[in-house]
């Protein structure tokens, strides 16, 4: 099948993974990462868990915890619903293949072609899901660490403050591996322009890894987050 993959579509796809490699080592595990919305945060859910430990009343810490899971859990039933979308895409490639070339400035695809590209849809929301699920079971296990606390009594203990230690690095994986998923969510949107073109296929992957690095590294919101850490 890898005969229907004309050069351009290749030159795009390599562009498609080396740009989302090189970001998420820039932003994930370069030095960059300590300047990152990402950093900031973990920072904020640290200050949480400790305040937390020191709480007689935990009504508060357990509304937002499951906020968070309402939230992962969102993202985690909807790409299997997207994921379903996209094999029942590929099932019907002949007629998919007929309405994108339609659309203007879209290049004609074969089918063949076409369910290549979809199954690289495909893989990506696959990766997403299983980001999304082992978030949600982060989050899961942040919680249950959260409600072993000891009482508030207790909240400069050694003890209650290696726990506080503990939720807070749950919770900094959960999100993580969040922000994981998010970002593939992120770049399946760029993937959508392969369908169209190669060229608007590069432009987007560019225009992505922009838009996120803006956001991660020079957003409003992180420059209040940070005023916020010591």
């Amino acid at each position: 099948m890898l005969e229907w993959i004309d050069v351009w579509d290749g030159a795009a796809l390599v562009w498609f993974f080396a740009v989302w490699a090189a970001y998420t080592a820039y932003a994930d595990h370069g030095p960059a990462h300590a300047r990152s919305i990402t950093a900031a945060m973990n920072a904020r859910r640290r200050a949480w868990m400790h305040e937390a430990a020191r709480r007689d009343l935990r009504m508060i810490d357990t509304n937002i915890l499951g906020n968070l899971l309402t939230g992962v859990g969102f993202f985690s039933s909807t790409t299997i619903f997207v994921i379903g979308g996209l094999i029942a895409m590929i099932g019907v490639a002949d007629q998919s293949a007929l309405a994108l070339a339609r659309l203007p400035l879209t290049d004609a695809a074969q089918p063949a072609a076409l369910e290549i590209k979809t199954a690289g849809l495909l893989v990506i929301f696959i990766y997403a899901f299983f980001k999304f699920a082992w978030a949600f079971r982060l989050a899961n296990y942040c919680s249950i660490t959260v409600g072993g606390l000891p009482a508030a009594a207790d909240g400069e203990s050694a003890h209650s403050k290696r726990i506080a230690e503990v939720a807070a690095m749950l919770s900094a994986r959960s999100g993580h591996h969040f922000n994981r998923g998010l970002r593939a969510y992120f770049f399946a949107l760029a993937a959508l322009g392969w369908l169209i073109g190669p060229a608007v296929f590069a432009v987007l992957t560019t225009g992505v890894a922009l838009v996120l690095y803006r956001r991660e590294f020079k957003s409003k919101a992180l420059f209040a987050l940070r005023d916020l850490n010591p």
